[in-house]
């Protein structure tokens, strides 16, 4: 996942890239330049709870901005700095959301076509 996540990670003033589950547990981590202590001990299962059906979102705190995006395999946080360029951030995460999307999908077997029809 660190090739597929790499456009975002090089934006200056992304701090990190994580990607959680829907109940929470992280899938992949990236904390370029946020201490790991920031990302430890919260509750992050809550914060994904109250996302719910949120598709996107954009919040912003007094030192940094946290950019959300839902996929089929959770949910995407990059978490910048006020100075990064928020729109190229949006961009990359649409760019790589179909084949972040297709991680989940089952791969399609040739046995499909070869099942015996039961009359």
């Amino acid at each position: 996942m660190d090739k597929l996540f790499k456009d975002i990670l090089e934006i200056e003033g992304v701090m990190a890239v994580i990607l959680f589950d829907f109940n929470g547990d992280p899938v992949y981590k990236n904390l370029k330049t946020l201490p790991s202590k920031e990302f430890k001990g919260k509750n992050w299962a809550a914060l994904t709870g109250v996302l719910g059906p949120t598709q996107e979102t954009e919040v912003v705190f007094d030192g940094c901005m946290m950019y959300t995006v839902r996929s089929k395999l959770g949910f995407l946080f990059v978490i910048m700095d006020k100075s990064a360029p928020g729109a190229l951030v949006r961009l990359n995460c649409s760019v790589i959301l179909p084949s972040l999307n297709q991680q989940d999908s089952k791969p399609k077997h040739l046995g499909r076509f070869l099942r015996r029809k039961d009359d």
